[in-house]
């Protein structure tokens, strides 16, 4: 009987092509479509699945959930609803530990033809947010958009020190000593 170890980094490389094949099942084919029949879509993606996201995190482990709705507005612009959950590791900007960060998106997304032309109004307008797309959207590439957007740009703990500050003892000011200059002729 022969007992196969698994390493860690085949581990990760399984998890991760797996993760790769089951986000390429989230596609919708027409966005239109799927928009103006009120369609919904929900489901879960793993961090790993998530690429952009990995140089953020402390560990690439954990999911998040989304749901993706399709509605016509009142001016008959086809609208997603897209909502996205969880727990994410961040790592911290002063002491390199993780960061949980709770991440809670909850965007409405008009949908425009890819390369259409938008009135300067239209481009102003903080109320409206638009997606262009061609037909296919890949909902996974959606949803780390959405999560990038959200992200803080330095997270770090509330109360966090910097490495090693602790032990450091009193810092004195570099530039005490040339406060003493100021003033004097040369």
């Amino acid at each position: 009987m022969r007992h196969f170890v698994l390493t860690c980094k085949a581990k990760n490389n399984i998890i991760h092509r797996l993760s790769r094949n089951s986000s390429r099942l989230k596609r919708i084919t027409d966005a239109f479509r799927f928009a103006k029949e009120g369609r919904v879509l929900e489901g879960t993606l793993p961090l790993s699945a998530l690429e952009r996201l990995h140089d953020l995190l402390a560990v690439v482990e954990g999911e998040v959930t989304f749901r993706l709705e399709g509605s016509k507005g009142a001016r008959g612009e086809y609208l997603l609803q897209l909502v996205v959950t969880g727990v994410i590791p961040l790592l911290c900007q002063r002491c390199l530990k993780a960061v949980p960060f709770d991440l809670d998106v909850d965007n409405l997304l008009e949908l425009v033809p890819e390369g259409a032309e938008l009135s300067q109004d239209e481009l102003e307008d903080d109320t409206r947010d638009f997606l262009p797309v061609a037909k296919e959207l890949d909902v996974a590439e959606l949803v780390e958009d959405e999560i990038l957007l959200a992200l803080p740009v330095a997270p770090r703990h509330e109360k966090c020190g910097l490495p090693g500050a602790a032990d450091a003892g009193e810092r004195s000011n570099p530039f005490a000593a040339l406060a003493g200059l100021k003033g004097k002729p040369n």
